[in-house]
């Protein structure tokens, strides 16, 4: 496919790089020729200079041409203009982000009458995922299929844990829930493990199931499913503000502290049923004596990593149960492990995985949709969700274990309706069915690619 991607910041930068080593034929379009230096340096992208919505450097871009416009610049406005001139100039799909709360109700009408593909926004993005971990505190990731129906979520194994130091054959004997273990990292290894997977302190494993088997199991391992009732947001961002928001619908109490005036006295009009706290969240003085740790969470949501990173491994230490800190810069992740915060969101990563499951979509309009695609593991293991369609004549209304699946591939989960199953050798994959994939090392935009040809 022929993509454009309109702006190189962070978020730009992080959709060419995962969608460049797919084979697509990108180009990268800015303003600035430090960020285009760096993207021509280190991507296999072609770069244009220039402003993204003026028509002349479109056309140099080779828009009337292309498959699919994704425009993130910083400026909203920019962005929607970009892709409707794009639209008109040629351009078969277009994707713009839209980050201003004030254009939270607006997507579908946008859709609409600029003719957008698709509107992204990663602040409203990163503050659904934060709020899905904090409704399963025992997790540091909780990814959604089949419209909620079921979750995976990962979690870091403890000595404490039940299964730790068991084979996962013996320990799943006990039958404490149904639920799939699908996705390891162990000793830096990447695996989908088996019944001879030995579970060790430290290791991050995922698992799959309803939102009921999952508690099941989670306690059974001997873990608390405590909800979250009391939350303090360092920062007062739009993440913040999304995450109030969503927050609210369970009755969650959240405190915002925040430096700057302006953004306090705005934050008090859109969330009256928030305490907001002027002042720096960093001060010791000011966090005893507003309770700032006196929670269940602490999510830190500046824009400074270093601060973030260093403010939730504080929260960790004076025994906040649930610690969550917004990171964008990967080279901090080792920094992160030695801290031991299990909880990182990346809002530019959780856009890229948005764009890349919409454009394998595209590219394979005439098989199995991809409906949910997740990268899990530091991007080493993908998770995605399939509607099976007639045209998976391999794998329709077969047992599992007469399909030769590829090496590093489990179907880990289905969704029938109202029927919701964790397979075995027997189980067979309908027209209709919602199918979750995981794999380890290999690229598949189809259902049927998890076959071996």
């Amino acid at each position: 496919m022929k993509i454009i991607i309109v702006g190189n910041g962070k978020v730009g930068y992080a959709i060419a790089r995962q969608l460049s080593v797919e084979e697509h034929d990108i180009t990268v379009v800015d303003r600035s020729l430090s960020a285009l230096n760096r993207a021509d340096s280190t991507l296999d992208v072609m770069c244009v200079e220039g402003n993204g919505a003026s028509i002349s450097v479109l056309k140099n871009a080779g828009v009337a041409d292309a498959d699919l416009v994704i425009a993130v610049t910083s400026s909203d406005e920019t962005n929607l203009v970009c892709c409707l001139i794009a639209k008109k100039l040629g351009a078969k799909h277009t994707v713009a982000r839209v980050r201003n709360t004030d254009y939270r109700m607006d997507a579908e009408m946008l859709k609409r009458e600029v003719g957008l593909s698709m509107v992204i926004n990663p602040d409203w993005a990163a503050a659904l995922e934060i709020a899905r971990i904090l409704s399963f505190p025992a997790a540091f990731s909780v990814e959604p299929f089949a419209r909620g129906r079921i979750d995976m979520i990962g979690f870091q194994v403890s000595s404490k844990d039940a299964l730790c130091g068991i084979p996962l054959s013996e320990f799943n004997r006990k039958r404490l829930a149904d639920v799939l273990f699908c996705a390891a990292e162990q000793a830096g290894e990447y695996i989908i493990p088996d019944g001879d997977f030995v579970p060790r302190a430290g290791d991050r494993i995922y698992m799959v199931g309803t939102r009921q088997e999952l508690q099941k199991m989670v306690h059974g391992m001997g873990r608390t499913v405590q909800k979250v009732k009391r939350v303090s947001l360092l920062g007062g961002s739009r993440i913040a503000m999304y995450l109030t928001w969503e927050l609210a619908r369970n009755n969650t109490k959240v405190c915002i502290v925040e430096m700057s005036h302006e953004e306090c006295g705005i934050l008090a009009d859109e969330l009256p049923g928030a305490m907001i706290i002027e002042g720096d969240g960093t001060d010791a003085n000011l966090i005893q004596s507003e309770g700032v740790f006196d929670v269940d969470a602490f999510v830190s949501l500046t824009g400074r990593d270093e601060e973030n990173l260093l403010m939730a491994a504080t929260a960790q230490r004076a025994g906040v149960p649930k610690t969550i800190a917004k990171m964008t810069r990967p080279n901090y992740m080792e920094l992160v492990r030695e801290a031991g915060i299990e909880s990182i969101i990346s809002p530019k990563d959780i856009v890229a995985n948005q764009i890349t499951r919409y454009v394998r979509s595209l590219a394979n309009s005439e098989g199995s949709s991809i409906d949910s695609f997740y990268k899990l593991l530091g991007g080493s293991v993908e998770a995605l969700e399939f509607t099976a369609t007639a045209a998976c004549t391999a794998i329709l209304n077969k047992p599992l274990r007469e399909l030769r699946l590829k090496k590093g591939m489990l179907l880990a989960a289905i969704v029938r309706e109202k029927e919701t199953i964790i397979p075995n050798g027997t189980t067979t994959v309908r027209e209709g069915d919602h199918v979750v994939v995981i794999t380890a090392g290999a690229y598949i935009r189809n259902l049927s690619d998890i076959l071996e040809n």
